[in-house]
Formats: C-alpha cells, structure tokens, sequence
C-alpha cells in the first residue's frame, strides 16, 4: 500500500534530518573548542601579496564577512558600509592601502563568480538572515538598516556561484504588492 512506502519515506526524512542536525551541533562544538573557523578553512590567500609603496602598506585578501584575511596572515575588519555598498561576497578579493597616518582604503580587485537569488528577510537570535532551500544566510544589518527593509520583504541576493557561503550580500529589496 502506498501509505506504508510515504510514511517510511517520512520517517527516513526526519531522520537524515536529526542526523544532520546532531553532525552539524558536533562540528561546532569541535570548532568552538578548537577555536577554528569553518570559513577559514577553505580561505585561499595563495596568489595575493603584501607591499610597499611610498609610505602605504599594501595588503591583498579575502572577504569573509565582516573581515579580510590578509596575504599576510593578519585580519583586517571591512567596514560595513562599504561591505554593503560594494555588495561584497565572501571571498571576493580586496586591496587595502593603509597609509601612513594609519588609514583604511578598501578595493575591490576580484569579485568571485556570482549567483543571485530571492528569499525572505528574517530575524533570528537578533541577527537579520534569508531563509530559503534548507539554508540560512546572515546578511549584515547595516544593509538591512539602511533601507529600511522590514521582516518578511522579499530580498534579491547575491552568494558565490562556486562556493557554500554563510553570508549573503542584498541586491535590492522587492516592492510588496
């Protein structure tokens, strides 16, 4: 009978579920303990360069988010403004020039193979995030601040083509009718 087949269909679902929930709290618990940073993991700095010129230090990196992970091993914090503007992606490549009094200068200098999609705004633990096709993205509140965006609206996003991501950048936001 076709019930007994979708009933242990279901029953197989919500298990791989538990299973993936179980795997998932595991790892970030190993990672927390070991204070290791899943994203990190599959940064690739290889190819970019630190510099001099004049008086500017010129460091070439990675986004990672609310980050750049330098050529030279260090972390550089991307200001948020300029993250959502830029509609920075994780693992876009920047340029940073800091000059000699101490100041910032991002570039973007390679942005990654991009996707963009739509999905819901939503709150969740105090953190503005798109929920869609099983996965959840963070997105940076001063993007969503800015516009003013309200939970619920529809959001277009932009994620890397190539990579998982835990992040997304927004686009545009989709007028509700």
């Amino acid at each position: 009978m076709e019930q007994k087949k979708i009933i242990a269909i279901k029953d197989f679902i919500e298990s791989a579920e538990k299973s993936i929930r179980n795997a998932k709290k595991l790892l970030s618990e190993i990672l927390k303990e070991n204070n290791v940073d899943l994203n990190e993991l599959s940064l690739d700095t290889s190819g970019l360069s630190e510099y001099k010129s004049d008086d500017n230090k010129i460091v070439e990196g990675v986004f990672t988010w609310e980050e750049m992970l330098g050529a030279d091993g260090h972390r550089y914090p991307v200001p948020s403004n300029y993250a959502s503007k830029s509609k920075l992606v994780q693992w876009d490549k920047l340029k940073l020039t800091i000059d000699g009094s101490g100041k910032m200068l991002y570039k973007q200098i390679q942005p990654i193979e991009r996707e963009t999609k739509v999905w819901l705004l939503v709150k969740e633990n105090g953190k503005f995030q798109v929920v869609a096709e099983w996965k959840t993205y963070n997105l940076l509140t001063a993007a969503v601040t800015h516009f003013k965006w309200e939970i619920g609206d529809s959001l277009t996003i932009v994620l890397p083509l190539w990579k998982e991501a835990t992040f997304a950048a927004i686009e545009a936001v989709i007028p509700k009718e």
